[in-house]
């Protein structure tokens, strides 16, 4: 069960994140999209994804640099181990703060809010049940080591275990003797993974880089001379070749 937990399931989960990605962007790309319902309700919306998506941030810088930087590099410039952990501990608790408080909003909202709830889909559901299984479970993990005094020092288990998938040998026991709450948050962390491909979350992967070379957008102006106050123009309803300065504005 250890080796299907620690070694077989996250190359599961990384192969459907990855093919996972090429079969929507090859059949489905008009469902590449954020499904954005801010022409629904915006109040809630401007405080609550602000909130989440720059704590999101954090929190991925955060295990980037907990889980990709081995314990040795930051010992070899001078970072010794309590200031590494105080730092992750504050840094970890503001942005797991911000993204708690913002994803509770997203979800009061999409609740709460009748057109934004009638345009949730079941995808939807079960990848906010996943999103906030994550977020809650990785909060527990950094408040219970302040609130029992843990002495479990994840980066000499979990994050070379991690590092290991990418090398293609896991070391299924670095995980076996970590933490309940360590985990049951990576693991869902993976299940999460293969789950993205088929959710809103792709949109994580797009970039408006098509604004930068798009073509000029041609605006035709109704005139000046106008027969009543509906704004009906007094000459001939037919279509106008726009000028070139008027392509060019």
């Amino acid at each position: 069960m250890s080796t299907f937990l620690w070694v077989i399931f996250p190359y599961l989960c990384l192969a459907v994140f990855v093919v996972g990605h090429w079969w929507r962007y090859k059949y489905d790309k008009f469902g590449w999209t954020t499904r954005s319902s801010q022409l629904y309700e915006d109040n809630l919306l401007k405080w609550g994804s602000p909130l989440f998506h720059f704590g999101m941030l954090g929190v991925v810088g955060g295990h980037i640099i907990g889980l990709l930087l081995p314990k040795g590099w930051t010992d070899a410039i001078g970072i010794s181990e309590e200031t590494y952990h105080a730092f992750a501990l504050g840094g970890g608790l503001v942005a797991g703060a911000m993204t708690f408080v913002g994803l509770v909003m997203l979800i009061y909202r999409r609740r709460t809010v009748r057109p934004v709830f009638k345009a949730t889909t079941p995808m939807d559901k079960v990848m906010y049940l996943f999103l906030a299984g994550v977020i809650l479970l990785g909060c527990w993990n950094t408040v219970a080591s302040v609130i029992f005094d843990s002495h479990f020092n994840y980066r000499e288990s979990v994050s070379p275990w991690f590092r290991q998938i990418f090398w293609f040998q896991p070391d299924a026991s670095l995980m076996t003797g970590a933490p309940l709450g360590f985990q049951a948050h990576a693991l869902l962390a993976f299940a999460l993974f293969a789950l993205w491909p088929f959710t809103r979350l792709v949109h994580v992967f797009s970039a408006p880089v098509g604004y930068l070379t798009r073509p000029y957008i041609v605006y035709r102006s109704r005139g000046s001379k106008v027969q009543d106050g509906l704004g009906n123009r007094s000459g001939s309803p037919t279509w106008e070749r726009p000028s070139l300065d008027d392509a060019k504005r």
